[in-house]
């Protein structure tokens, strides 16, 4: 199969850790070798002269195409107006890429265009395969329905794109119906779970992985205590600040916060003014070969998000042996169906509290936890797209109960 593939969040030689799930995915598939894939990461740009200052005054370093992420990816630009343009970033994306995939076809035809992302990145790859006379897939994620999907602008892109598609995905069955209740076709939705890379999440006896990570000079988390892990973006939709006030009930427990943003500020205000900030420490981002490190050495794995469709880092936390408490959102109750897995919480300092309280009162082995996520690979992630792929192309039912089941 000849694939043409789009996704705005994927790595690049700057930012090699962006997008770095997509990533796994596309080089899982790329290393099956039954699938020629054209990988096109666009990179949003805004007018000069902000194009000249951060955060985005290093993309311009990018170069056109690379190899520098593990496959061969394109990165055309398109132009970004920050904070105001999103919803009308897919036409400007699809200017974009127009002429190198209509070049690309021309040379060798593409049997599909894909898109790993439903906004901005389906109403563009819509575009696009109209252009090429081509199938196309779209797949969702979470926050590209549950935010986009909210904005009408988006809404009405976002269902054309649905209605044109030979096929859509769903991280988990309950963003599945989350796209069923949007107006997208049901019957042409089926699930496809995020992978894992076995080789770097797995279990670490905690005791070692903790002196591990309170030696290393770059994290230096606590050696002793109770170690609660929040990994993410610092962004209100993360939901540090109700971790944070569950420190209040937590009197012996230490939180580590693996990820920055714009909350980072307030946050810290908060910690100081709650009189915890002496048991909060900003880790800031952190490299994807020392997070496996952090998530064997906490106790906890706490992300009170307040939208999910599948979190990768669900995912991780669990395969290296750590509970996670997480609010009933998404794919949550697919992942947490037992207290071996952890726990489902309200959205709300208590509750997390509770929880946190209950699983270091008995925590469940390590060996336990990893248990539920035995069946996830980026192995099996690859082999069930490029089977999703397939079907499409051969015109099989993707909605269908059956095809659903297979989703491993």
């Amino acid at each position: 199969m000849r694939i043409l593939s789009i996704s705005t969040l994927f790595p690049n030689p700057v930012k090699p850790s962006f997008g770095v799930f997509v990533g796994n995915q596309m080089r899982a598939v790329v290393a099956r070798g039954d699938v020629d894939l054209t990988m096109i990461s666009p990179i949003g740009m805004p007018p000069w002269p902000l194009s000249t200052r951060p955060p985005y005054a290093r993309l311009r370093d990018i170069p056109k195409v690379s190899e520098a992420v593990g496959l061969k990816v394109h990165y055309p630009r398109f132009m970004l107006f920050p904070k105001i343009g999103g919803d009308s970033n897919p036409g400007r994306i699809a200017s974009a890429v127009l002429p190198l995939a209509r070049k690309l076809h021309a040379e060798k035809p593409f049997d599909l265009v894909d898109a790993q992302f439903f906004f901005p990145d389906g109403p563009a790859a819509a575009i696009i395969a109209r252009d090429l006379g081509l199938p196309l897939t779209i797949k969702s994620r979470g926050a590209d329905i549950h935010f986009w999907g909210q904005r009408p602008r988006a809404l009405a892109q976002m269902r054309k794109a649905a209605e044109q598609s030979a096929g859509l995905l769903a991280v988990s069955r309950a963003l599945r119906e989350d796209m069923i209740a949007l107006g997208m076709p049901a019957d042409r939705i089926g699930v496809h779970y995020t992978g894992l890379d076995r080789d770097k999440f797995h279990t670490v006896e905690r005791g070692a992985a903790r002196a591990l990570v309170s030696a290393m000079p770059n994290l230096g988390i606590w050696s002793e205590g109770p170690l609660l892990v929040t990994p993410g973006a610092l962004i209100p939709r993360k939901g540090q600040r109700l971790v944070i006030e569950a420190l209040t009930h937590l009197p012996d427990a230490r939180l580590a916060l693996a990820g920055a943003g714009e909350d980072e500020t307030g946050l810290k205000a908060l910690a100081k003014r709650l009189g915890v900030a002496d048991r909060v420490q900003f880790l800031g981002l952190v490299d994807h070969d020392a997070l496996p490190h952090v998530l064997c050495a906490a106790d906890v794995l706490v992300l009170p998000s307040a939208s999910e469709g599948l979190a990768n880092v669900w995912i991780e936390g669990l395969a290296c042996g750590t509970p996670i408490v997480i609010p009933d959102i998404g794919g949550a109750r697919e992942i947490v169906k037992d207290e071996s897995a952890g726990r489902l919480i309200s959205r709300t300092p208590e509750s997390i509290a509770e929880a946190v309280t209950a699983i270091l009162a008995d925590p469940p082995s390590q060996a336990d936890v990893a248990a539920n996520v035995s069946r996830f690979s980026w192995g099996i992630s690859a082999r069930n797209i490029v089977r999703f792929w397939s079907d499409v192309l051969e015109g099989m039912p993707i909605g269908a109960e059956e095809h659903l089941a297979g989703a491993w």
